[in-house]
């Protein structure tokens, strides 16, 4: 028979309406949907910062530099070029009311400005007041505005006083929007905006204070970024500046969303895989209904390749329908909800129709419904007239050897599309490779569910419990939907399995381990004339168990043995500046793991050592030279030791430390932790802000507080992409047991004849269901234990202890998923009446 008449019996069977492929379209679109919509979430955000880029940058161009201000030279070079320049310097400081004891004090990101800013879009404050006039104060106070939420936390309203460093403030305004909010990055604490001139006197910009200087330039549209950049690092290349533009105005942003949506299109993988199974199954279960179809097709002379085209056009016309049907919820999903998510995203967004993620979706579509479809549709072929009489099909064990061939093709194009188009490539195959050893362990699984089930039919155990012993014997009995359930709803429940496990790990890492060991302040800007005061304060307190101090500059290695460090070295340790401090002797817990520190007093040619990890990391061995860029002067030290730097405690932790006479003349502040019980801290925090006012203590607490609050929104977004597929794997469960209706029907009406009464069917069909849906939960979590602990150990280097919680709700949902779905499809089994099934079997 030809191709005209496959397509001709194809399009004959597509008569019968879609009804029968139910399942097939609904776990296709989910798949397609969830990877479409992610898409779409993507490139919205990226053209909301292509759009936007100037103003969440605050200009066209940025330079900056820590602990330091712009010199003349530098200034002159950027009015050169620019149209507009506006200066902007960025800290941290306590911002504090009130008196004594009867004093509030909260940690707070500030941000001192000048005329010119901000360059691009506008400040806007509650009521609408211009920015420029609630900056210019009340009387001889100069005006601040901060976020409400630092208002509401020290009790200030507008009108009120409140200091920062030693000088007073007006509170002028609370801020509503602030254009380049996001392109600052991440902060621990809320915002507080004041003219940079009325900082002058308050003691927190002294010679050594940690802070940023930000040079924000307008420039012509036609201008070269690339060029001008280029110029900027060979001209000031020795000089410690940072370029940022507005093509990347929040790196941090870009960054973090890429990474996400890369994450949550290859948990959209994951769902596409649990849907695969079901259209698998459902293409099964056509086939099997269309076995005497296929019979007399043979019996008029129809060959095996004619009746595969005929079903292989016939589902790829319903897969195009299914993913049509995913690509338009992606697409419209995203739109719909654009005023909600607009309102959350703390940055512009252009959602709209984006060919691109459209198209990879239909690509991941496509290639998902071929490779799981391929193997059961190459069952027709095993179909033979005898059927007709028979009323059986004969299964291969497996397909021929071109079936194979094709199937490891389309499973190679499905991963290496994902490594294509992933902004994450490697994490890609790592989670293609995750995914297909779940398969795998799933595939085990059921088949030990099945061996386990027929032993337990035979075990004493069972013995008087028939009920329980006739649900056993179905699990482990041919056919059925044992393998179904446990492999769509077991890779659903493993991946919110592992999502679970990571999240509660994580949580407790940084929740209830690090505050066993970490201090509770970590105090910044000590100034040199300061620390024996502070000292004093602090070591005498009875509630002080520990107090570590060091001097602090930072510097940006920009050499290492005499050659570019970008070009010896792709580390996090070379991206920017870094702490750098100094010792005559290794501090105390300090431990050697090669070389030696120098001599006490020693002032020859500078030394430095090295942490330990980081140097084997980036392949640096003792006698190497590294230059450091401090303060806009390069300082060339050899490595004369490694020593252990922890920087999990949250103590003081520096990646170089040089000998004294090296940093001679440099100025520099000190940095200090304090281990405090809870009931000391208070008091502490008084006397030290109150001696000390240009002294910042960040609370621990607060800031692990604060990197919960982010964690949390990063694990809601993953969770939620894990829930599609969970959804995913529930429609699975619905159709595996739509599909075993027929079956149950008969059982029913057996159980009955023999004398079961309707209860007793119906504990039955429950007991199966939930068997099967805890065996699912307990393959899930291992699954997803097994991949959380591989997360946690080689990407996230961190311990990993099993989530009892979690891990009793991932069983107990599997088995009330399948309970309830079972339970569902159980009314016609009790309906029946057995004496009419019966006579339909003879």
């Amino acid at each position: 028979m030809s191709l005209p008449n496959a397509a001709r019996i194809a399009r004959r069977e597509l008569r019968g309406g879609l009804r029968a492929f139910w399942v097939f379209l609904a776990c296709l679109a989910l798949g397609v949907a969830a990877i479409a919509a992610v898409g779409t979430v993507r490139e919205g955000i990226e053209g909301g910062l292509d759009r936007e880029g100037a103003a969440l940058l605050g200009g066209d161009a940025e330079l900056s530099f820590t602990y330091r201000f712009a010199n003349a030279e530098e200034i002159g070079w950027m009015l050169e070029r620019a149209g507009a320049l506006s200066e902007v310097v960025d800290f941290r400081s306590m911002a504090v009311t009130g008196e004594g004891e009867a004093a509030r004090r909260a940690l707070t990101q500030v941000k001192g400005v000048d005329d010119a800013y901000p360059l691009y879009g506008e400040v806007r404050l509650q009521g609408g007041q211009p920015l420029g006039d609630a900056l210019a104060g009340r009387g001889a106070r100069p005006g601040a505005v901060m976020a409400p939420v630092l208002a509401a936390r020290l009790g200030l309203e507008t009108g009120d006083t409140f200091r920062l460093g030693t000088g007073n403030f007006v509170l002028a305004g609370l801020i509503e929007a602030e254009p380049d909010d996001a392109g600052d990055g991440f902060g621990l604490g809320p915002r507080t905006l004041v003219r940079r001139i009325d900082l002058q006197g308050t003691g927190l910009l002294e010679p050594g204070t940690l802070f940023d200087s930000k040079y924000r330039m307008t420039l012509p549209p036609d201008t070269d970024l690339e060029a001008l950049e280029a110029a900027a690092r060979a001209r000031f290349a020795d000089e410690g500046l940072r370029w940022r533009d507005r093509r990347n105005g929040a790196p941090g942003i870009a960054e973090f969303v890429e990474q996400m949506s890369a994450f949550l299109v290859l948990v959209g993988m994951a769902g596409l895989a649990v849907g695969g199974i079901g259209v698998s199954s459902a293409v099964n279960a056509y086939l099997d209904r269309k076995t005497e179809v296929i019979a007399t097709l043979k019996s008029l002379g129809a060959d095996g390749r004619t009746i595969f085209l005929a079903y292989f056009m016939q589902i790829g016309a319903l897969a195009l329908i299914g993913i049509g049907m995913g690509l338009a919820i992606g697409a419209a999903a995203p739109l719909l909800a654009a005023p909600l998510l607009e309102d959350r995203l703390p940055i512009p967004a252009d959602f709209g129709l984006y060919p691109q993620p459209l198209a990879e979706a239909a690509l991941y579509g496509a290639l998902a419904a071929a490779l799981f479809t391929l193997w059961p549709l190459s069952r027709a072929e095993a179909v033979r007239p005898a059927a007709l009489f028979r009323g059986s099909v004969e299964r291969r064990s497996l397909p021929r050897a071109r079936y194979l061939v094709a199937t490891l093709a389309l499973a190679g194009a499905l991963v290496g599309s994902a490594a294509i188009l992933s902004p994450e490539p490697i994490l890609a195959l790592y989670a293609a490779l995750g995914v297909a050893g779940s398969l795998a362990l799933l595939a085990l699984a059921a088949a030990g569910t099945r061996i386990v089930a027929r032993r337990l039919t035979r075990s004493r155990l069972l013995r008087g419990r028939t009920t329980l012993r006739l649900a056993a014997g179905s699990v482990g009995g041919p056919g059925g939907e044992t393998a179904a359930v446990i492999l769509s709803l077991g890779l659903g429940l493993s991946v919110l399995s592992a999502v679970g496990q990571v999240d509660h790990n994580l949580r407790s890492a940084i929740e209830t381990e690090l505050p066993d060991v970490a201090p509770a302040f970590f105090v910044l800007d000590i100034q040199p004339s300061q620390i024996d005061g502070y000292l004093s304060r602090v070591e005498g307190d009875p509630g002080v168990s520990r107090v570590d101090t060091a001097p602090m500059l930072r510097g940006v290695i920009s050499q290492i043995n005499g050659r570019p460090a970008s070009e010896v070295a792709d580390h996090w340790v070379l991206s920017g500046d870094r702490g750098v401090t100094y010792s005559e002797a290794p501090p105390a817990r300090t431990t050697l793991t090669s070389g030696t520190w120098w001599p006490e007093g020693y002032d020859g040619p500078p030394q430095v050592s090295f942490a330990a990890e980081e140097g084997a990391e980036m392949g640096l061995a003792l006698g190497d030279a590294i230059t450091v860029n401090i303060l806009g002067r390069e300082i060339t030290a050899e490595i004369t030791s490694f020593r252990e730097v922890d920087f999990s405690s949250a103590g003081i932790g520096f990646i170089m430390s040089m000998n004294p006479a090296a940093l001679e003349g440099y100025p520099h502040s000190w940095i200090s932790t304090v281990y405090a019980e809870p009931d000391a801290e208070a008091a502490l925090l008084r006397d030290i802000s109150g001696a000390y006012p240009n002294i910042t203590a960040i609370g621990v607490r607060d800031a692990i507080a604060r990197v919960s609050e982010v964690l949390g929104s990063v694990v809601a977004a993953i969770t939620s992409g894990a829930g599609a597929t969970l959804l995913t794997g529930i429609v699975v469960l619905i159709g595996a047991a739509a599909a075993g209706v027929r079956a149950r029907i008969f059982e029913a009406a057996v159980l009955r004849t023999v004398g079961a009464v309707r209860g007793q069917v119906l504990t039955y069909l429950a007991l199966r269901s939930a068997l099967l849906g805890a065996a699912a939960g307990l393959v899930a979590l291992l699954a997803g234990t097994i991949s959380a602990w591989a997360v946690m150990t080689f990407v996230l280097d961190a311990d990993f202890s099993i989530a009892a919680g979690p891990a009793l709700a991932i069983v107990f949902g599997g088995a009330l998923a399948s309970l309830l779905a079972g339970l569902a499809f159980a009314w016609r089994p009790l309906s029946v009446r057995p004496a009419g099934v019966l006579r339909a079997r003879e």
